[in-house]
């Protein structure tokens, strides 16, 4: 049964998960993604497709883009691949109650997501030894939710049916 409301989707092409994928971690390799407050493009992307597609995008695919934004950032290693993960794991805890919201639920729904995954990292990054990044990094995780509409419209366009003409067919 689906929510009320909702349109019908033709399946999502692995290939197009993949590459949305791909280039959210290519965002986030650009130069502005190690200031503080910044949105992290691939933690929306990976618990966006861990919400639609649970089966295709799973907690490994979450960690080991974890650990390649941990090398590329320099970072404490397993410090993003940790906050990832427990994203990916708690994403698909939640994914058949979320989509019965609106997308504007859904983003509400998914900040205490965003935000524990930022406390995590800032947590692992605090225990070996760094300062506190400042309080500009509690904007990121309400930037990532609110580009959650945007990233449901955008992710979802390549699901989406045509019109259908046909009076004679019911669906």
């Amino acid at each position: 049964m689906m929510p009320r409301g909702n349109e019908l989707l033709m399946p999502a092409n692995p290939v197009f998960i993949w590459l949305s994928l791909l280039l959210a971690f290519g965002l986030n390799l650009l130069p502005w993604g190690r200031w503080p407050g910044v949105p992290d493009v691939l933690a929306v992307a990976v618990v966006f497709w861990n919400v639609h597609q649970p089966r295709r995008v799973g907690i490994g695919g979450a960690f080991l883009f974890g650990v390649i934004m941990d090398v590329h950032q320099g970072a404490l290693l397993g410090q993003h691949a940790l906050a990832y993960t427990l994203l990916s794991f708690f994403a698909i805890t939640i994914h058949r109650r979320l989509l019965w919201f609106t997308t504007t639920s859904q983003a509400l729904q998914v900040m205490p997501l965003f935000v524990a995954g930022h406390a995590v990292s800032i947590l692992v990054r605090m225990l070996s030894g760094a300062s506190f990044p400042g309080w500009s990094i509690v904007l990121a995780p309400m930037i990532e939710s609110a580009m959650w509409p945007l990233a449901t419209f955008v992710l979802l366009a390549p699901q989406r049916r045509p019109p259908d003409r046909d009076k004679n067919r019911p669906l």
